[in-house]
Formats: C-alpha cells, sequence, structure tokens
C-alpha cells in the first residue's frame, strides 16, 4: 500500500440522525485519509426509499462540517466518482446485476412474498435454518416465460457457491473463514430496480476505487456475503476494518439512541445535533470519538486534530467493545472550555445565550467571561450562570432570599442599606463596591457571608452566582440598586 492510494469512504443510509457511531465510524475514516494524504469520501446510500428521512440528510451534513469532517468527494462538493448519492445510481446497479445473469453468476427469482413467509413460517415449524430454498435457482425458459406472462417482478439474487468455504481478511480480526453452506442466496436487486446494501456497497466501492472500509462490526456477517461478490465480479476486495461497538456507560449493552443514563433523569445523548444543542464543543467530542475503542498509549488522553491525525493507524483500534463515559467526556469538555480564549469561549456562549431567548450581547458576556469560565462544564450552562444579567426582571424566592442568621427584618434592613450605600458611590467599580459593602457589613455587625448572600440572592435571583463584586459592577449602579430595592419592597409585603 502507497499513500496514494488511499480511498475510504463514509457512507451512511439517512434513515435517522446522525449518532455517535456513525461520527465514530466517520471520524477513523477521516483520520486514516488525513494520515496518509488520501481522500475522504462521503457517499449517500439512499436507496431504502420506505425508510428515507430526508430531514437525516440534512442533520448528517450540517453535523459533519460542524465536527469538523470536511470530505473530498461527495455531495456539495462533487468528484470524479460520482453521482454520489446512490439514488442516482440506479442504472449502474441494474447494469452489473445484468452482466452477473449473462455470467451465470445470478439469476432472476419470482417467488411472491407470500410464498417467501410460507417459506419462512414452515421453516420454523420444521426448526430448520432459515434461509431461501434455491427454487429459481434452476427454473427452465418455459417457466420464467410463464412468470412473466403473469406480470411477476423479479429479484435478482446471487448464485452462491453451495459447497467449499469463503474466507476474507480482516485488519484487526484477521483471516475469517466460512462453510459456503452458511450462505443463502441473497437478494442484489430489488423488484422496484434499486439495489439492495449489498449489491450497491459492493459495486459503488469497486467503481470508486476505494481502498479500506472501515464500518461499524455489525456489518462483519455481511462480509463474507461482498467476498462473494466481488469474486464472481472478478474484482479485488478492498482491506476490510471492522469497528467494535459502542456500549452504554455501563458496559453490558450497545449504547441506546434512547436510554437514560439514570432511571428518572432524561435521556441519554446520542445524536450529534443534541450534543452539539448541550454545548459540547466538536473539538472535544472528536478527542473523546477517538479514544472510544483506539489509543495511541496508556496514558495520554488529550489529542490536538493535527496529533490524532498524525497517531492513527487502525492497527491500534482495540477488537473488544468500547464503553462510552459521559463523565469522562464532560470532564474533557470543561477541560476545552477553560482551554478556550475569551474572545472565543464569549462568542461560543453569547450563541446560546441567544438560542436560550436571551438578549445578550457580546460585551457584556466578554466581561463575564473569565468569571464562569472555570465554572462552566459546557456551554449551556451559561444559561444558568448568566439569564440573569439579561433578564429584565428576575424571580424571587423570598425564603431563599431571607439569611437564616439574620431573619426577615435584618436581611429587609440589610437590602435598603446595600441599595442606599451603592447607589452612594462616586464610581461604580467592584473595588469601590467590595470597599463599600464590607463596611457596611461590619458597621451592623452582619456576617459577611450572610449579608453577602442576601445582596446576591437580591440582584440575581440564585444562591450561586459568579463572584459578587464582579457581578454587580457588571451589572451596573442602576440595575444593581434597582433590583435591591425591587427585592426589599418584595419582602416588606411580604410581612
Amino acid at each position: 500500500m502507497t499513500d496514494a492510494a488511499v480511498r475510504v469512504r463514509f457512507a451512511p443510509s439517512p434513515t435517522g440522525y446522525f449518532h455517535l457511531g456513525g461520527a465514530r465510524t466517520a471520524l477513523y475514516n477521516w483520520l486514516f485519509a488525513r494520515r496518509h494524504g488520501g481522500s475522504f469520501v462521503l457517499r449517500i446510500e439512499d436507496t431504502d426509499r420506505t425508510r428515507y428521512h430526508p430531514e437525516a440528510l440534512l442533520d448528517l451534513v450540517e453535523n459533519l462540517h460542524w465536527l469538523g469532517l470536511q470530505w473530498d468527494e461527495g455531495p456539495e462538493v462533487g468528484g470524479n466518482y460520482g453521482p454520489y448519492y446512490q439514488s442516482d445510481r440506479t442504472g449502474i446497479y441494474q447494469q452489473y446485476a445484468e452482466q452477473l445473469i449473462r455470467d451465470g453468476k445470478a439469476y432472476r427469482c419470482y417467488c411472491t412474498p407470500e410464498r417467501l413467509a410460507a417459506l419462512r413460517e414452515e421453516q420454523r415449524r420444521q426448526k430448520t435454518k432459515p434461509g431461501y430454498d434455491r427454487r429459481c435457482r434452476c427454473l427452465t425458459q418455459a417457466q420464467i416465460a410463464q412468470y412473466e406472462a403473469e406480470g411477476l417482478r423479479p429479484v435478482v439474487r446471487l448464485m452462491a457457491p453451495i459447497e467449499g468455504q469463503t474466507a476474507f481478511d480482516d485488519l484487526l480480526r484477521g483471516r475469517i473463514v466460512v462453510d459456503n453452506a452458511e450462505l443463502d442466496d441473497l437478494i442484489l436487486l430489488k423488484s422496484d430496480g434499486f439495489p439492495t446494501y449489498h449489491l450497491g456497497v459492493v459495486v459503488d466501492d469497486h467503481l470508486m476505487e476505494i481502498s479500506h472500509v472501515l464500518r461499524g462490526d455489525e456489518w462483519l456477517s455481511s462480509a463474507p456475503r461482498h467476498a462473494l461478490l466481488y469474486d464472481a465480479f472478478g474484482w479485488p476486495m478492498p482491506e476490510h476494518v471492522h469497528l467494535p461497538t459502542i456500549l452504554d456507560p455501563s458496559g453490558k449493552g450497545k449504547l441506546s439512541k434512547r436510554k437514560q443514563r439514570v432511571p428518572g433523569e432524561p435521556e441519554m445523548l446520542t445524536y450529534i445535533h443534541e450534543f452539539r444543542q448541550a454545548g459540547y464543543l466538536p473539538e472535544a467530542l472528536v478527542n473523546f470519538l477517538a479514544l472510544v475503542g483506539w489509543s495511541y498509549d496508556a496514558e495520554t488522553e488529550f489529542f490536538t486534530r493535527q496529533e490524532l491525525i498524525r497517531y492513527f493507524e487502525p492497527e491500534r483500534v482495540s477488537k473488544s467493545p468500547a464503553a462510552f463515559s459521559y463523565d469522562k467526556l464532560d470532564h474533557m469538555n470543561a477541560v476545552y472550555v477553560r482551554g478556550l480564549g475569551d474572545n472565543d469561549l464569549a462568542n461560543r456562549m453569547l450563541q446560546v445565550l441567544r438560542r436560550a431567548g436571551l438578549d445578550a450581547d457580546l460585551m457584556t458576556v466578554l466581561r463575564f467571561t473569565p468569571l464562569v469560565k472555570e465554572r462552566i462544564r459546557v456551554l449551556s450552562d451559561a444559561v444558568e450562570w448568566l439569564d440573569f444579567a439579561f433578564a429584565e426582571s428576575i424571580a424571587l424566592d423570598l425564603q431563599e432570599l431571607v439569611q437564616k442568621g439574620m431573619g426577615r427584618e435584618g436581611t429587609l434592613q440589610a437590602l435598603r442599606a446595600a441599595a442606599d450605600a451603592l447607589d452612594a458611590l462616586p464610581v461604580f467599580g467592584d473595588p469601590a463596591i467590595e470597599e463599600a459593602l464590607r463596611a457596611l457589613a461590619e458597621a451592623n455587625g452582619w456576617k459577611p457571608r450572610e449579608f453577602f448572600g442576601a445582596v446576591r440572592t437580591a440582584v440575581t435571583g440564585k444562591r450561586v452566582s459568579p463572584p459578587l463584586f464582579e457581578t454587580l459592577a457588571i451589572l451596573g449602579r442602576e440595575v444593581t440598586v434597582q433590583r435591591l430595592r425591587r427585592a426589599a419592597e418584595a419582602l416588606a409585603q411580604a410581612a
């Protein structure tokens, strides 16, 4: 193999939203292509028209872009091996199916769905191995003519060998040998003229000169059938790497697209757009996904994208399933957040705040950024930390407002005194604010923790907020004093 010969593809079916398993497969293909200076091809396998989901295609393209996995050939960019939508290639598959029939490697099957259903039922009753009984494999011309006259629309089946063995090599799992008696005459072309996955993937991988196929191990059982099909065409089979399954955090089952982390809590995120909406950084998710089944060494966890490209090789992928740890992803994302420049983080948080319906402005967010940077795990945390800064009014819980050591009257007195003191400051900056409030607490014998807690709750509506004095300075004199007086008024009216 030479680097120039590396051509890989990511070939999803747009039947559902882009999920973690597909994203990892795309990432490994992209890294392998970039590592060897090869080509990363995006091909859309959309021939299952009964399950086709147009929104899924938009979701796929948008989130591949978000992850930074740009393709060299495919939709939006074109290439020399198109079309890159299988539904635009049906004539090609029909041509190759006819070629196999002419070469005696395939045949037309006229069995009706009713006949096949009855066959399956009889096999279940007899407890025999399920599968097509090859009834149409040796039809006479007269039988074919009769079926055609009846208007039956046939499928095309591969004429698989009945005896012997089929072998192929997997880069991770070594040589795999299967008895041909275990394989059936799979359908290549459906009665509507569309190919099955098996015919489409083999023809396209050959015509697009794909050198390596990195795909999920759920397709491992299909590989012997594809080997038969490559042999029937007389084509070389690409190198195959079947990637391990991603397990849920318990390690006891495949990561479900809809499952709760803990009973009673929201469902686990599995679609890429959900991670995006939740505020994960694409660079953190890419780094984390690379490690779900692959490692460079036993210690290193954080990689730049260029380091991932430099180090990634399929041989380092584990053969065993890998569990997905949301806690580890959260930790990794928080580290990436802290590594962002303040301007970069502020711009990202601004988008999240505006999507949440807050009338946030960049300069205010930028001033808050160093105050919350160490507290943010995912970007959506910015809403919980900063929503009070962009609200015209805040909801007050009077029970939380009243400090235990101060009581209602003490809290009321403190709020009024704080409003008067801050309103009288000649310069409204955090050093002056801190000095004034500390002096007020000392003069009245209030414990700073309780006094500052009352001020914090009155101004932010929260018991926990960004650092108090800096927060008041950013909000400004007018907003701060107004909220203190409104809180005092609400407390007085509740008496």
